[in-house]
């Protein structure tokens, strides 16, 4: 018969793993890592947006001189927003041998929807808070005529007003992890990291349902996704170091 167990420090008591699949101890440590850049870039995101001098709610002339002014920092916010996406979806195809014993067709679903979603944050480029298409039109705008300008505030105000409106990426992202957190509850991980990923996904489509109503949900969502993450790193990355042992 063949058991796995994390491995640990001499002397410690090893955690018995309830049938992940050690073959793909590899992708759990890749993905391990992977959740800890996430982790890593989101919360400077969020010093970021907090420490950062706040951007107009409204407006495109407003917003394109605002980003002239704070250039630098508006592209680094940006990319803190975006580029985390890259390393979501590689934590959602780890997390999917990890899970697929509990139930193969949630864990499928789950993983699917996720991973994909993040990936597709990069091809919808916008974050809610911005775009960096539009550190384009600012450079266009600062060196262009009233009229010019009034163009480029028009084409600013199109791409403010998709960053309040709820795409399909969105939703998707919270839905993908409700449900991997549905099939944690089942074992491998923690009931506490099982149950913070409901609380976040259900948070999250309430979020964006109600995007255009209430607000309050994101900041809580946004505040519970990076915690379920870096526990996620964790353990994947624990899993990852995991032994088979023949008995």
């Amino acid at each position: 018969m063949v058991t796995s167990t994390y491995a640990s420090a001499p002397g410690s008591a090893s955690t018995a793993v309830t049938g992940a699949d050690p073959s793909w101890a590899r992708l759990y440590r890749i993905g391990g890592v992977c959740a800890g850049v996430f982790v890593v870039m989101v919360t400077a995101g969020i010093v970021l947006a907090v420490a950062a001098p706040a951007a107009p709610t409204e407006g495109g002339e407003a917003t394109l001189a605002h980003i002239a002014a704070h250039r630098s920092l508006y592209v680094v916010q940006q990319q803190l927003w975006l580029v985390p996406g890259v390393f979501a979806a590689v934590v959602y195809l780890s997390l999917f041998p990890a899970l697929k014993h509990l139930d193969r067709s949630l864990a499928a679903l789950g993983t699917a929807i996720g991973g994909g979603a993040w990936a597709l944050t990069l091809t919808i480029p916008t974050t809610t808070t911005g775009a960096p298409a539009l550190v384009h039109l600012s450079d266009q705008f600062a060196v262009a005529g009233p009229a010019r300008r009034l163009a480029l505030a028009t084409a600013a105000e199109t791409l403010i007003a998709q960053n309040r409106t709820t795409s399909v990426v969105g939703p998707l992202t919270t839905v993908g992890l409700l449900l991997v957190s549905v099939v944690m509850l089942r074992g491998v991980f923690p009931r506490w990291v099982a149950w913070l990923g409901v609380v976040a996904g259900v948070l999250g489509i309430a979020a964006e349902a109600l995007r255009t109503v209430v607000e309050g949900f994101y900041v809580v969502y946004g505040v519970l996704l990076p915690i379920w993450m870096a526990a996620v790193a964790w353990h994947l990355y624990r899993l990852g170091r995991q032994r088979v042992v023949k008995t």
